[in-house]
């Protein structure tokens, strides 16, 4: 119940402080001081929609007398009835939500600048009450006047701006009509060079976190090494050193190959799922290629520098998160690409298990070794080399390409760390493979044949998109291609052997729609997601969930997808009258990366109406799995909301169901879902990566 007694807000004088990036704050702003702060916003997750809602903002209790100066210091005026009524279906599922989540009861009076308001569950309605007598103190519900509610939007204004006590500092950040938005906050003291990344310690300090930090270096020699920021966006702040409605974290670590991507991708902004879906989201940078994962055998450059800042991160939200009304004792790790990489290095990090409840890894790269082949892209990704093997691939040409021909590895070693980052991040050679290094990974592979001490003993959600592979094979749009044999020589880089073995196994049929090039192609992807995906990301799960490695696993492949990761030019599905942005209902790749967007609850357009049921149908999902460890929410909870059409869609989809045995269950995401048994057992187990294959001992 809201019941703590709330004084007059008093605006916090922040004083200059000159520290490095973020900038540091001057002049005054607004405080959690005196009272939490929650934005309520009823969220459907159409974007295009946002303006026909709006938002508020509740206070604690406070008495008549105060209410209306507790909302002007955040620059409000007390809600009123008539905004109330023009949105009272959005309203009275969001107190419906608070007395669902104990933070009021059925009987709840709220003050507003007609008098007071409270929901009626009995009636179905809203009540609203003239002017309360007496000295009762009642929770407050604000205008919230900030109108922009997308990423690419959003900014901070001398209105919107909000100051909390965290991490011994004060950071100024702001907020939107969904979420209070905190960018470019230090977790780490700026490290050395090839050297570990340590826990943030500055204190005392004012900083701005209004703004995102820079962007570890690029591939593109873009970025900056003094790049370790994160990014928070919350429903809800605390009063200071309150522990009460804390919510669950989703902790996203962002892919890119180890070599790009940023914490700083509106695709991965966390105002959706904080307003939505009621969690607090945290996006963090870390060091890429060679200035994150070189290493040196037999010197102290060991490398796995970047997964080492992903557990730094993971520290300070241990130890900070609640001031931003995150449970660190709820925490989510979720990535997609390389950061479902990471996810599944960190599942067996020995400094990184126990700081973290749950894993999600999206589209997680493994296998490729097979077909005449030793390996490609995606094996090192779940089969960890040694140092040496990583020095052999990205050592020595790295110091002859900058002139460190120094007759000494340490000549060397001084020579390259005076060079410049932009140099060494684009050269054609580049350090970004995890290796063991025998601190943050001490094991060749996760451990999921024995219920064991070296993999977290955490619920998880793994999962592909149907066409990931074909991300990674290539489609010879100016080869002559006269042949399926030739064409999945071309697609695959196998040679003529192998690709007939693929042809003669009768696994993988030829679909025939008279464009040959298109048709080898479509042979050559599923070979290639099965091969790097599906194959492996199957069989850890089976493994886990046979083992108990994993209290509780859970798979899927996403039939409904949008953008992604396309070298190929494949292009989404076909536009056809009606669907201008193209027609999901028809054929198309469903490409790396395409899924995310599910997650996070953001598309950049929705094409038909199926894509924002599925939007809302698995936003829910991934959120009951960071509440629960199990995505399965309560139907209380979605009568609750008000989420009638994700009720809609369980009764129409069923259950997400965790893995039990050789036939699954996974769940394929769409509109509506389904579940199956897992896809291309057979086909596994001709590449050499069964279903038992880490049962069986694989590496």
């Amino acid at each position: 119940m809201l019941s703590l007694p709330f004084l007059l807000a008093s605006q916090l004088a922040i004083s200059a402080y000159a520290a490095p990036s973020p900038s540091s704050v001057g002049g005054t702003s607004l405080s959690n001081k005196d009272s939490s702060l929650t934005i309520l916003y009823q969220n459907n997750l159409n974007g295009s929609d946002d303006a026909n809602h709006i938002s508020a903002i509740l206070l604690d209790a406070t008495s008549p007398r105060q209410a209306a100066a507790a909302c002007a210091s955040l620059g409000e005026t007390l809600l009123s009835r008539a905004a109330i009524q023009a949105h009272s279906d959005d309203f009275y599922n969001q107190l419906s939500y608070l007395v669902y989540n104990r933070r009021a009861n059925r009987r709840q009076q709220y003050q507003i600048s007609d008098g007071l308001v409270s929901f009626d569950s009995r009636k179905g309605r809203l009540d609203f009450q003239g002017a309360p007598r007496g000295y009762a103190s009642f929770p407050v519900l604000c205008t919230q006047s900030t109108s922009s509610s997308q990423p690419t939007n959003s900014s901070a204004t001398a209105a919107n701006e909000i100051t909390i006590a965290a991490a011994g500092n004060t950071y100024l950040g702001y907020r939107n009509k969904k979420s209070w938005r905190f960018s470019g906050l230090r977790y780490a003291n700026i490290p050395a060079r090839w050297q570990y990344s340590s826990v943030y310690s500055g204190v005392g300090q004012s900083l701005n976190a209004t703004a995102f930090g820079s962007q570890c270096v690029q591939v593109s020699g873009q970025g900056s090494e003094d790049c370790l920021f994160l990014n928070v966006q919350t429903p809800y702040i605390p009063k200071p050193g309150s522990k009460k409605n804390l919510k669950p974290v989703l902790f996203w670590i962002h892919g890119g190959g180890f070599n790009g991507g940023t914490g700083s991708d509106p695709g991965s902004d966390g105002g959706n799922p904080a307003s939505r879906e009621d969690v607090v989201v945290v996006t963090i940078n870390y060091r890429l290629a060679t200035l994150g994962f070189f290493n040196v055998p037999g010197t102290n450059i060991t490398g796995n520098y970047g997964i080492a800042d992903q557990i730094t991160a993971l520290q300070w939200t241990i130890n900070n998160i609640a001031a931003f009304g995150g449970d660190a004792n709820q925490i989510v790790i979720a990535g997609s690409s390389a950061g479902g990489g990471s996810v599944r290095v960190l599942l067996g990090s020995p400094p990184a298990i126990g700081k973290f409840q749950g894993g999600i890894a999206q589209s997680n790269l493994g296998g490729g070794v097979g077909l005449g082949q030793t390996g490609n892209y995606a094996t090192a990704y779940s089969s960890y080399i040694t140092p040496q093997q990583g020095y052999a691939l990205a050592g020595q040409q790295i110091f002859t390409a900058v002139g460190c021909n120094q007759t000494s590895v340490t000549a060397q070693i001084a020579c390259l760390a005076q060079v410049n980052y932009t140099r060494i991040a684009t050269l054609p050679t580049r350090a970004e493979k995890v290796v063991q290094d025998g601190k943050i990974v001490n094991t060749e592979q996760l451990i999921v044949n024995t219920k064991n001490a070296s993999t977290a003993h955490v619920p998880v959600i793994f999962g592909i998109n149907a066409n990931d592979g074909s991300s990674f094979s290539t489609y010879p749009k100016k080869a002559n291609v006269t042949s399926e044999l030739q064409g999945i020589e071309l697609s695959l880089g196998i040679t003529e052997p192998y690709a007939q073995g693929i042809i003669d196994s009768g696994l993988f049929p030829y679909y025939d729609s008279g464009n040959l090039t298109l048709d080898s192609f479509n042979v050559s992807q599923r070979v290639a997601t099965d091969n790097q995906f599906r194959c492996v990301d199957e069989a850890t799960v089976y493994a886990g969930a046979t083992t108990g490695a994993f209290p509780r696993a859970y798979y899927y492949e996403s039939d409904r997808t949008l953008g992604g990761y396309d070298p190929n030019g494949l292009g989404g599905p076909p536009v056809t009258p009606g669907y201008p942005r193209g027609n999901p209902n028809l054929p198309y790749f469903r490409v790396h990366g395409a899924d995310q967007g599910w997650l996070f609850g953001n598309l950049p357009y929705l094409r038909d109406g199926p894509d924002l049921y599925s939007l809302q149908l698995e936003s829910n999902w991934y959120a009951g799995f960071m509440k629960r460890g199990d995505p399965n929410q309560p139907r209380a909870y979605l009568e609750a909301r008000g989420y009638t059409r994700t009720i809609e869609g369980i009764q129409l989809s069923g259950s997400w169901d965790p893995i039990v045995g050789a036939n699954g269950p996974i769940k394929h995401l769409d509109w509506p879902s389904y579940s199956a048994g897992f896809v291309d057992v057979p086909q596994c187990a001709y590449l050499n990566y069964s279903l038992s294959y880490y049962l069986e001992g694989g590496i």
